[in-house]
Order: C-alpha cells, then structure tokens, then sequence
C-alpha cells in the first residue's frame, strides 16, 4: 500500500528494519560463532539469547508506542519479523531440550559430553536459518520503507487512520 510520508517519516520508518537486521548481524551471525569458537558453553549461549531478547523486547514495546501511523506501522512490520526469529528459537531450545535428555541417557560421561556437544551444533542450525530468512526479510523492508510503502498485511491489521 502505497502512504505519503514525507521523507523524514520515511528515515524513521527505515529505523526499526535497520536496527533488527543490525541486531541479527551483530548478535546472532557474530557472537554466537565465537561463543562456539571459544567454547564458552552454555552460558555464552544464554548470553547472547539474553542480548537478541532484550533487542526484540525493545521492538516490541516500540512497536505497540503512539507515533505517526506510517512509522509505527513500520516498527510493527519490525515486531512480525521479530516474531518469526522466535518461532526459530522455540525450534532450537525444543531441540537443545531433546539433545539434553538424549545426552542424560548415554552409559558413559564421555559418550554423553559427546552426544551433547553434536546435538546442540545441530539444534543451532534452525535459529541460524530463521536468522538468514528474516535478515533478508527486513532488508527488504528497509527498501520498502524508503518507498513509503507499507505491507498489506500490515495495514490490514493496523488501518491507517481515516484523515
């Protein structure tokens, strides 16, 4: 849906797609690989989970903040993108969960440590993807920002107000 903003609504509607995807670059594609590369454990895992949260917190109380329709339409599109990052988090600790328990059952210490350390690289592998799929989902939201576009879908949830 096209939406006449002027081009300072369109800088602050570029913000929330600029700050996720910076958030995912930051966060997810660099601390989480050396977390890994420095065996940090699980504690440098909960880290940066704890880093990427307090980010999608912050859009999300952003996005539900009064502001001219068009940007806050801008900071709820944000929060959707946001939203499928979770659903890729939600996969990984479900799969963290199952790779601890499989690890519970091995005989021996090593064989659990083993296990453990196998299943947790894979659990990763669906936040990972999510990471890839919304990293290009909110670049492109950045361009369609600066068109003074906004998604139908978007604007079917939250209608632009009548004047």
């Amino acid at each position: 849906m096209e939406y006449p903003a002027s081009a300072a609504e369109r800088k602050l509607a570029q913000a929330p797609h600029n700050l996720f995807v910076s958030g995912l670059f930051l966060i997810n594609l660099t601390m989480t690989p050396a977390v890994i590369a420095l065996k940090l454990g699980l504690a440098g895992l909960l880290f940066t989970l704890f880093c990427s949260a307090s980010l999608l917190a912050y859009i999300y109380l952003r996005s539900r903040k009064p502001a001219v329709w068009y940007v806050a339409a801008h900071w709820r599109l944000a929060w959707s993108h946001s939203r499928i990052l979770l659903l890729g988090y939600s996969i990984s600790a479900v799969l963290i969960l199952l790779a601890w328990l499989v690890s519970l059952t091995a005989h021996e210490a090593s064989m659990g440590h083993i296990m453990w350390t196998a299943m947790t690289r894979i659990a990763l592998v669906p936040t990972l993807i999510f990471v890839m799929v919304t990293a290009v989902m909110g670049a492109n939201a950045v361009g369609v920002a600066g068109r003074g576009e906004v998604p139908e879908k978007i604007s079917k949830i939250f209608p632009p107000p009548a004047n």
